[in-house]
């Protein structure tokens, strides 16, 4: 199994080294790629070095599998060069992601769609990828109608700039500005530019994601998204207004039994979700489950994940391990 990693050395690049490693998956020959700027510099794995190639030669290489992490316009310009070459693209870029002759994949909820003319697949945003993994057994149960949510999204979700930004705020230092405020005591009510409607890709990427990945263009999803100086992952204020009504136990019970769900959830220990327990992890994280009680069929839950591993490099890798797994590759 020959697997490129597109965008090595960027931060969601380093988890997915990080995570192959971590899963022991099987490969046979490594191969690195980034920017020419990177080309020649050495990264780490399993022990071992390996030089960082550039995009035409790691085509020409024809891995089995590449996991890209390289921006959107990298993945418009190359993943199809890497189809062509008969490689399977796993994208975590937006650039696929409502293309609707793309899958777009949360391996627990969706990955028997996937076949072997799946040439590239597209990785869901952090922040949808931990909302639906709670709400699809949900949503099988109950049938969901609307779905209010506010994140509270970790500055690695900008980057290594922003992570710079936020260390340099806290020493007191002038430097490079990701973002046009500052972040550090801080909440910036924008993640991502700004749509026509008023709303940020970020919110939008949340409304038309869940209805692809769970398959009904029914559900509404409002979003507002928030960033805040905090490392350790995403949170979710989520608000979901089913059909039917439901027992609370019963929700809980079911989300016990979903696989990547961990439910932290009791009040009497003072037990809930927090970044600073989902970091490093691969599950997500939810609690503060309860009725609203201003209206019938409706539930109050706080959903957490570490966004750079569930949320990116993590929900990448299991959707390489499911082709491997069933010989899609």
């Amino acid at each position: 199994m020959r697997v490129a990693v597109v965008g090595a050395t960027g931060m969601v690049g380093e988890v997915m080294l990080q995570v192959l490693a971590e899963r022991n998956f099987p490969i046979t020959e490594l191969i690195p790629v980034a920017s020419e700027k990177s080309v020649g510099k050495e990264i780490e794995y399993k022990g071992k070095k390996y030089k960082v190639v550039g995009m035409q030669t790691a085509v020409d290489m024809k891995a089995d599998i590449a996991l890209f992490s390289a921006g959107g316009q990298t993945s418009l310009d190359w993943a199809p060069k890497f189809a062509a070459a008969g490689t399977t693209v796993i994208d975590n870029s937006s650039a696929w992601r409502m293309d609707p002759t793309k899958k777009l994949v949360v391996p627990e909820i969706n990955a028997s769609l996937l076949t072997k003319e799946d040439k590239i697949i597209a990785n869901p945003n952090c922040s949808t990828i931990q909302m639906v993994l709670v709400l699809a057994p949900l949503h099988k149960k109950y049938n969901i109608k609307r779905v209010i949510v506010s994140t509270y999204q970790s500055i690695t979700g900008t980057g290594v700039k922003a992570v710079q930004q936020l260390e340099n705020e806290y020493a007191g230092v002038q430097g490079e500005m990701a973002y046009k405020y500052p972040i550090h005591r801080n909440a910036i009510p924008q993640c991502d530019l700004f749509e026509e409607n008023g709303y940020t890709k970020e919110e939008m990427k949340l409304v038309r994601e869940t209805q692809k990945i769970i398959g009904d263009k029914s559900i509404a999803v409002t979003a507002t998204a928030v960033r805040v100086p905090i490392v350790g992952g995403h949170s979710e204020a989520v608000n979901v207004e089913f059909s039917n009504d439901f027992d609370v136990n019963e929700v809980r019970a079911i989300l016990h039994q979903t696989a990547g769900v961990t439910v932290q959830d009791n009040t009497d220990t003072y037990t809930y979700p927090m970044p600073m327990y989902a970091q490093g992890k691969d599950d997500v994280f939810v609690g503060r489950i309860r009725r609203d009680e201003s209206q019938p069929n409706t539930l109050n839950m706080w959903i957490v994940a570490d966004n750079l591993r569930k949320g990116a490099a993590t929900n990448t890798i299991q959707i390489a391990e499911y082709l491997v797994a069933n010989n899609l590759v």
